[in-house]
């Protein structure tokens, strides 16, 4: 079907490079998010039980 095939490298051969050391105004650490959605789902269900709509 196709007897001519060409193969092209692939672009930077899966290397990307990313500036890696963005500096934040809010450095959060994963537990400190973890911690956060947790604190909201125990609000919202706090909201359901003592305010029932």
């Amino acid at each position: 079907m196709a007897d001519n095939k060409v193969q092209m490298p692939g672009a930077f051969g899966g290397l990307m490079r990313y500036d890696e050391e963005y500096q934040s105004k809010f450095m959060i650490s994963p537990a400190g998010v973890v911690g956060f959605l947790i604190a909201i789902i125990v609000f919202v269900l706090a909201l359901k039980i003592f305010w029932p709509i």
